[in-house]
């Protein structure tokens, strides 16, 4: 009775002891599904939003922004923006579009934003003027920190980490994906930015995942800081949300339909 009753204790014990491996397995596998407080295929789960899609630009005209976007630039107003400098910005507007030059500074959004889907779109000038770095030159800066390079790329060489789809002075694009200059191109970004702790001390990397012409050019690279010319600086504290830039290099380049999506911090 005792060497059955023992028998059987270390039966139990045994097969807990894999339930337990296999449970911690599956949640190293997938730490998440531990913490999914729904079924699977549970008809309770509340069901996403229900958006209308964009539609697609072309050269001549302009695409429509998912029915979810904040618009930050229709072709209409730059009333979504402001110069870096303080006042309005003084860009130019131009049948549909705007234009950088004649010294008229960086511009900055009004609203600040951190985690976010975001579509800009540029043309560089045509016929091109210039060469290397002053030939279209202007940045997409994520939270006015962490630049995403414009440049006319197409036949003018320049250094690895500075061509358009560049992480600036970071990460080269996986593939140069231009088109000539006058025409439109795009970029399509996801990003996600860093995070800090209470006292100042980094939590999480920012990340960026880059589609330059429907092409991808960045696939969820981790910066190493801010970007910088000829310099890797590091990361320092700021907000969780802070103003999308686009930069005036003193070289005339377009923008037009520039939208943006916020990511939710936990998606159930």
């Amino acid at each position: 009775m005792i060497r059955y009753s023992l028998r059987s204790w270390l039966q139990v014990s045994l097969a807990i002891g894999v339930l337990l491996m296999i449970g911690d397995t599956r949640a190293q596998n997938n730490p998440q599904a531990w913490r999914i407080p729904w079924k699977v295929s549970d008809y309770n789960r509340p069901l996403p939003q229900v958006i209308t899609p964009g539609t697609e630009s072309n050269q001549l005209q302009a695409g429509k922004p998912p029915s979810d976007a904040i618009v930050l630039f229709d072709g209409k107003d730059l009333s979504a923006w402001a110069s870096s400098r303080g006042g309005p910005a003084k860009w130019t507007l131009k049948q549909g579009h705007m234009e950088t030059g004649s010294n008229a500074g960086d511009i900055v959004t009004r609203q600040a934003f951190g985690d976010c889907q975001l579509h800009v779109e540029w043309a560089t000038p045509s016929p091109p003027s210039g060469e290397d770095q002053g030939r279209g030159n202007s940045g997409v800066y994520l939270m006015s920190l962490y630049e995403i390079q414009v440049l006319d790329s197409f036949e003018n060489c320049t250094y690895a980490d500075g061509q358009a789809g560049a992480i600036y002075a970071q990460y080269p694009p996986l593939v140069n994906a231009s088109r000539p200059p006058g025409q439109w191109q795009s970029y399509d970004v996801i990003f996600h930015g860093p995070r800090f702790d209470p006292e100042g001390r980094l939590r999480r990397t920012a990340r960026v995942t880059l589609f330059h012409n429907g092409v991808l050019v960045q696939d969820h690279v981790e910066l190493t800081g801010p970007t910088d010319y000829m310099k890797r600086p590091p990361y320092r504290p700021h907000p969780d949300k802070m103003p999308l830039l686009l930069q005036d290099h003193g070289n005339p380049v377009s923008f037009r339909n520039i939208w943006i999506r916020e990511i939710p911090e936990n998606v159930s």
